[in-house]
């Protein structure tokens, strides 16, 4: 039943690998190859100097810095210290990163001497100072440990262990550090392998510049080791450099949210890119709209897969396969599809009473893979996982074939003269007219309804649609009380660090001026 029956922890893999097929390429960073055997030889170093350094079980071990080798190899390297990896996330402002560093309570932050700004002014305000490493291109924390042994340490990691502790994006209140532990890593696996869906070909490289202090790039990246796949580093996401790196590396395999994919096809260098060693592309992280998904299709050769997932499962709860991706079949695109091997959906109503198909409903989730909880916040954790179940606050739908489908988040859904008005379903209608390039809907204050439905939009360059041929073309495909009352024209939208538009911070003028917050 598993890939590798005596792996069970994460930095398990990589000696498996490296002892296995010891020359195949693990990482590439521009023109440097690393083969397994020389990944699990750093991060055995980096473990033992963090071992010098008296990190024990359950400490938190932080990283504020961009995507590299050494990033890569302090996150095996943690994993065979008992310490938590805990990566911060370098695009917040000081004060944020504050909030983060004082929560974790981490007893080593590795700096990127880029962040040190950052850093410094976090620090005064956290009141709370890890020790701090500091690295950069010229001073590797490789090269830094390089005395240390390259082999591991001889500690016994449980299954039970925190392997990763990552931050919740922040989209509403204060980020929750959401503990994820080597054995749910490892079932997750088990739920991969069983899918037929994914297949792994010999030679498969990866290109990953998402951002390493969010799920989707570390369980990306997890994913791909554990099969031997090699993974092309790009320092951070810029569509430029990603076309630059796929001319250079021919990956076969890319995972990008929707913004991201949006971004990449826009930019003016992938008019001239060779996407065809792609052969499969995933999206995940936030809902894709019609539009997008149906110019992506016909623009990059390869096939395409959907994942629904959520920080708090460690990985994907469920996919949308390539045979499911059928641009004669406009609808089937809009599904999450259906949960992967061992992994259990309900839709429930507020009561928790089970919904019938196409009923609209809070998605329940069962995996063996989900949090052991939020760090410090056992209320909190409480109020998501109940008797086995994960509340993912998501409103679903299921079809007649068992597709699921995401609806909204049930804080998005605008509520508009007792109406439930679902803002994914009015941005895919809007998304299909061929001069807007991204649609954002929200709800604002209302005196007659309560709240009324707005749309932010992006036209493409050179687009000239108004609002009144946006609320014309709405209603070619919407009731009357789902279509936009207002339109406003953007020239682009807030996001939080994962890539995901920030609907409270476009919500939040209107409501602010309301005298009411945002949630």
């Amino acid at each position: 039943m598993w890939l590798y029956p005596e792996v069970r922890t994460m930095g398990e893999f990589i000696e498996y690998h490296a002892r296995h097929t010891p020359d195949r390429r693990a990482l590439v960073y521009g023109q440097r190859n690393i083969s397994f055997a020389e990944y699990d030889r750093a991060a055995n170093r980096i473990a033992n100097a963090l071992v010098a350094r008296r990190i024990g079980p359950g400490d938190r071990i932080g990283f504020l810095g961009l995507n590299s080798p050494d990033f890569y190899f302090s996150l095996i390297a943690s994993a065979k210290t008992r310490g938590a990896f805990t990566v911060f996330n370098w695009r917040l402002a000081a004060g944020e990163l504050a909030q983060l560093i004082a929560d974790s309570r981490a007893s080593v932050v590795l700096v990127e001497r880029s962040m040190e700004t950052l850093w410094n002014e976090a620090i005064a305000i956290a009141g709370h100072a890890p020790a701090a490493i500091w690295f950069d291109e010229a001073d590797s924390i490789e090269a830094q440990c390089a005395h240390y042994p390259d082999t591991r340490p001889d500690l016994f990691i449980s299954e039970e262990d925190i392997a990763v502790q990552l931050y919740t994006s922040g989209t509403t209140g204060v980020p929750k550090g959401v503990m994820l532990s080597h054995g749910g890593f490892n079932r997750m696996r088990l739920c991969e392998h069983l899918e037929p869906a994914y297949e792994w070909v010999d030679g498969d490289i990866f290109i990953n510049p998402l951002p390493n202090f969010h799920l989707l790039s570390i369980g990306i990246a997890f994913q791909c080791l554990y099969n031997g796949v090699a993974i092309s580093v790009v320092r951070q996401f810029d569509p430029g450099l990603v076309c630059e790196a796929i001319q250079r590396d021919r990956p076969t395999l890319v995972t990008l949210t929707p913004t991201m994919l949006q971004m990449l096809l826009d930019h003016p260098r992938a008019a001239d890119t060779d996407f065809t060693s792609i052969r499969l592309t995933l999206y995940a992280g936030s809902p894709i709209s019609l539009g997008l998904i149906k110019r992506a299709i016909v623009r990059m050769p390869g096939k395409f897969m959907q994942f629904y997932g959520a920080t708090e499962a460690g990985g994907a709860f469920s996919i949308l396969r390539p045979d499911e991706h059928d641009l004669d079949n406009e609808a089937k695109l809009q599904s999450c599809g259906r949960p992967l091997p061992l992994i259990e959906f309900r839709i429930v109503d507020a009561q928790g009473n089970e919904l019938g198909i196409d009923e609209p409903g809070e998605l329940l989730i069962r995996t063996p893979s989900i949090t052991t909880g939020y760090w410090n916040q056992p209320e909190a954790t409480a109020k998501v996982l109940r008797h086995g179940w994960y509340h993912t606050g998501d409103v679903a739908r299921r079809d007649a074939e068992g597709l699921y489908y995401i609806v909204d988040r049930l804080k998005d859904m605008i509520v508009s003269g007792g109406e439930n008005i679902y803002c994914a379903e009015v941005e895919n209608v809007l998304s299909t007219h061929p001069e807007i390039a991204t649609v954002a809907v929200i709800g604002v204050p209302d005196a007659r309804w309560g709240e009324a439905v707005m749309a932010c939009i992006i036209r493409h360059p050179g687009g000239t649609v108004t609002e009144p041929e946006v609320i014309a073309h709405a209603r070619t495909a919407l009731a009357g009380y789902k279509v936009p009352k207002r339109v406003v024209f953007m020239e682009s939208f807030p996001l939080i660090p994962s890539g995901k538009i920030s609907k409270k911070d476009l919500r939040a003028p209107y409501w602010e001026a309301h005298g009411r917050s945002v949630a």
